[in-house]
């Protein structure tokens, strides 16, 4: 993201701020999405909010017109403040709105402490959805129906995931945007990572670690990155043993599978 698109976040995050004190996280949420949906679908509405050449004030009161009476008045005003703004791409204002709506949603299970819940319900679904061949062309096939993929999710999830949870997952499938599945997934997951200011590394192991070896291995993390570590682990009995860890795009791979993956190549060449 340019520059000036960074720039016209940090001018409509205080606004978002206000929203999510003064109402309802998950509405607002709704809300967002729902205008992300229409941007999305209308290709001239886009590019008119998003117009360098138009005055901000124009566009925003352009903005309050089309929702005011049909959208929360802080809905209305966080999305006014943001179109507002100079974009560096009509893109950066859609991506902005559906990451304040994802935001929105953490925050809200932030508050009843069960964010934590959410990031972890999130990563085994997608882990679930990964491993399972059919279940990802079903949630992943462009052509399908995206209500019907949307129904499926949350008959998967019924009484097993917070209602963060479902309500992402299902936007995933609703409203991809253009990306995988998981790819919507792991970008929810790293808003969640970015709010709390923390990384999330992915472990994969041959057997579940101890409480104990957690907390020393986020420790160890934290100590290597400088700020704090969420750990999503993964079980993989293929590994045979030892651990691999991945954050972002870098992996420390100690796995017993590595090794002996080595010798092979080292043995064929």
């Amino acid at each position: 993201m340019r520059g000036s698109s960074r720039a016209a976040v940090a001018e409509g995050r205080q606004s978002f701020e206000t929203a999510l004190t003064t109402g309802d996280p998950a509405v607002l949420a709704d809300e967002l999405f729902a205008v992300t949906a229409l941007l999305d679908d209308n290709a001239a509405l886009r590019r008119t909010v998003a117009d360098p050449s138009r005055e901000g004030k124009e566009r925003a009161d352009l903005v309050t017109r089309l929702l005011h009476g049909k959208l929360s008045n802080g809905t209305v005003g966080v999305v006014s403040v943001l179109v507002s703004q100079r974009w560096a791409q009509d893109r950066d204002l859609t991506d902005t709105i559906e990451r304040f709506g994802v935001e929105a949603l953490l925050k809200g299970a932030e508050a009843s402490g069960s964010l934590d819940q959410v990031e972890d319900e999130l990563f085994r679904f997608e882990r679930l959805v990964d491993g399972n061949p059919e279940l990802r062309d079903a949630l992943g096939n462009r052509q399908g129906d995206p209500a019907g993929k949307a129904d499926l999710v949350s008959t998967l999830l019924q009484g097993k995931a917070r209602p963060e949870t479902v309500r992402l997952a299902r936007q995933a499938v609703l409203a991809p945007r253009g990306r995988r599945f998981d790819r919507t997934l792991e970008a929810y997951l790293d808003i969640a990572a970015e709010r709390r200011q923390q990384l999330t590394a992915v472990v994969t192991t041959a057997v579940d670690l101890t409480q104990e070896q957690r907390t020393r291995l986020a420790g160890a993390l934290q100590q290597i990155y400088s700020k704090p570590v969420q750990l999503q682990i993964v079980h993989d009995e293929d590994v045979i043993g030892g651990i691999r860890v991945q954050i972002g795009d870098e992996v420390v791979d100690g796995t017993v599978l590595r090794r002996l993956d080595e010798a092979k190549r080292h043995l064929a060449g």
